[in-house]
């Protein structure tokens, strides 16, 4: 219990008071840093439930209030910023604004819209997974690729290949033989990095012999994200011999060791998401403390695939807004005429059962026994929410895109979708898109058309969002087709009118009802940049209701 009559240590100084602890010190390492702000949002968003260190809820009360919260958060920020020098705690606080409380029921102020024109700088990573630290956003996808950025905009590539001398893992072909030498090859396969409760960076890799599910999935640690790490060892392999289940390995039901995401639940427990065609994607739980999956699971739980169902890089969201998992997967083939697209479908638990917008339970979503890469089998499952398409008069468009990861940003309160996709008419080709994403008043998420340059939601008006659109229709097939706009005008009298017809409304701060030859959509209205058309320009997106279709439209 925090006593407010006890005197503690001035953080600049570091002389200690009666208590032998430093305010902000929640880890124990006897300093204020970034990293004591990382452990601090983590407890906020319940992702841990304690610090490591005793004295830590003592230390994170900054403002002497009793308890740790998002005030004690911005005063902490304001200290590392050097805005303030002492924390209110210890009773003399330097003047400056006062940050105010604000009830969890009170709506955020409506914020407006920065009218720049965005810089964008890219950088290319095949199948991104991405995490946030100390401010900065990385991925790193197959082959070792790696980059990072503060703003989602402007990229710096950090690496691109599995070499020796890599800035990630130095001695890779050393340090991670075991698992090159049990998938046959000489390159890797899709990453992810977490941050676990003792603040060191756990990255999960990934082997596979390519043309068969000979594979390996293992985890290295380093002190900082960006390395170098160490290896502890291979946690699963897949393609042969003896099963993780004790069985002999079968590819049409076990699956293929490759694609991890790691995450944490809302009550604190850590998982592991992973496979690849196979035998489908599976999730197992993980031990915090050690990296690894607890023991006596096997290849842990089925959630959907089998009989090669190409269905891969699973990767799984929380929503705080509507309490739901969201299970992120990409379906088809990863290649420009392979068909890749994204799909989505939620469940109140991490590990299931997940169910997409039609009521399709997932763990039904595999081709029949004896098939090879059946597409049609798999279509009806899961919301489609991007595949290929091109937005006619801009020419902005996307081919293959997917294999993405996600992230809530707990202050912001935005969601973002980051993918790796190819372009209309450019081959293999490939770069990095993030895109802002929004929950639906459905409990969906949409993804807005146009790629990430800062925008932020407000409230609009029917005459902001009237006017003539590209539309696109994502459909629910696996196929190499691009999907081409075609014009729709939203009305000032509420009609669709062009190539569909129907019916539109605003609803809330940015939400939106269309009805669209007969179908109801449920979505949101943004203004964003259009790098094609060079300006910004109100778009929607949204999902039918109790559908798995997807449409966008982009204002011209």
């Amino acid at each position: 219990m925090f006593d407010a009559d006890s005197a503690c240590v001035n953080p600049l100084s570091g002389s200690l008071g009666v208590h032998d602890f430093i305010y902000d010190d929640v880890n124990g390492d006897g300093s204020v840093n970034s990293t004591d702000i990382t452990y601090v949002k983590r407890y906020l968003l319940r992702r841990i439930k304690d610090f490591p260190y005793e004295k830590g809820l003592t230390a994170g009360d900054v403002d002497g209030d009793g308890a740790v919260n998002s005030t004690d958060l911005t005063y902490m920020k304001r200290y590392i910023l050097r805005v303030i020098s002492v924390f209110p705690a210890e009773g003399n606080e330097t003047p400056s604004p006062t940050p105010t409380k604000t009830p969890t029921a009170t709506p955020m102020p409506t914020p407006t819209q920065p009218l720049f024109t965005p810089i964008f700088r890219d950088a290319s990573v095949h199948d991104p997974s991405v995490i946030k630290t100390n401010g900065t956003y990385y991925v790193i996808g197959s082959h070792l690729a790696f980059a990072k950025t503060n703003d989602l905009i402007q990229w710096e590539q950090i690496n691109s290949s599995v070499r020796t001398g890599n800035p990630l893992i130095p001695n890779v072909f050393d340090e991670l033989k075991e698992a090159f030498s049990w998938a046959q090859t000489d390159t890797m396969w899709a990453g992810d990095i977490t941050q676990l409760p003792d603040g060191k960076y756990y990255m999960y890799y990934c082997m596979c012999k390519g043309d068969s599910p000979l594979s390996a999935l293992g985890v290295a640690r380093a002190d900082k994200v960006d390395g170098s790490y160490k290896n502890l060892g291979v946690l699963l392999k897949s393609g042969s011999g003896r099963g993780e289940d004790g069985t002999n390995y079968n590819a049409t039901i076990h699956p293929n060791a490759v694609d991890p995401h790691t995450f944490f639940d809302k009550n604190g427990d850590l998982w592991m998401v992973y496979g690849s065609y196979s035998g489908g994607i599976y999730i197992m739980k993980m031990d915090p403390t050690t990296g690894k999956q607890y023991s006596g699971q096997g290849y842990g739980k089925k959630l959907l695939g089998a009989n090669h169902s190409r269905i891969e890089g699973p990767y799984i969201q929380y929503s705080p807004d509507s309490d739901y998992y969201y299970l992120f997967l990409s379906f088809g083939g990863l290649t420009a005429d392979g068909g890749y697209n994204i799909r989505v479908a939620r469940s109140k638990n991490p590990d299931g059962p997940y169910y997409d917008a039609e009521g399709n339970n997932m763990i039904d979503c595999r081709g029949p026994v004896g098939s090879f890469f059946d597409d049609r089998a798999i279509e009806p499952y899961g919301v489609k929410l991007m595949g290929n398409f091109r937005f006619a008069e801009s020419g902005i468009g996307y081919v293959s895109p997917g294999h993405n990861s996600t992230y809530y940003d707990e202050e912001s309160r935005k969601y973002f979708i980051i993918f790796h996709t190819r372009f209309p008419g450019q081959g293999e080709f490939h770069q990095v898109r993030v895109h802002q994403m929004f929950i639906n008043e459905d409990g969906w998420p949409v993804i807005a058309p146009h790629r990430y340059a800062g925008e932020t939601k407000r409230r609009y008006s029917v005459q902001e969002v009237s006017g003539s659109y590209a539309y696109v229709n994502h459909g629910r097939d696996i196929s190499a087709n691009i999907k081409n706009s075609v014009r729709i005008s939203l009305n000032n009298d509420g009609t669709i009118s062009g190539s569909v017809n129907g019916r539109w409304e605003l609803s809330g701060e940015n939400y939106i009802r269309l009805t669209v030859n007969g179908t109801n959509y449920v979505g949101v209205v943004l203004q964003q940049w259009d790098a094609g058309l060079k300006k910004y320009v109100m778009t929607f997106s949204a999902i039918s209701k109790n559908g798995n279709v997807a449409i966008l439209g982009s204002q011209l």
